[in-house]
């Protein structure tokens, strides 16, 4: 084989895996984000008991606490 017919050939391909670990790297980066988003809304989607027994405080209380903040302040 021509020493220069493989040259090209291993230049080529060289730079066919570059291109291909820059897509599996971009497609990582893609899957990193949307599994930290999926976990950042999980956590936000998540109500937060009012008691360390991890029941809610009735609507009525939290508003009347409410209040009672805004006239204190």
């Amino acid at each position: 084989m021509n020493e220069y017919l493989a040259l090209e050939l291993i230049r080529q391909r060289g730079s066919e895996r570059r291109e291909e670990a820059r897509q599996a790297g971009l497609a990582r980066t893609l899957r990193l984000a949307r599994r930290r988003r999926a976990t950042d809304a999980a956590l936000l989607a998540r109500p937060i008991p009012d008691y360390v027994d991890g029941t809610f405080a009735p609507a009525d209380d939290l508003v009347q606490a409410a209040k009672r903040v805004n006239a204190a302040g």
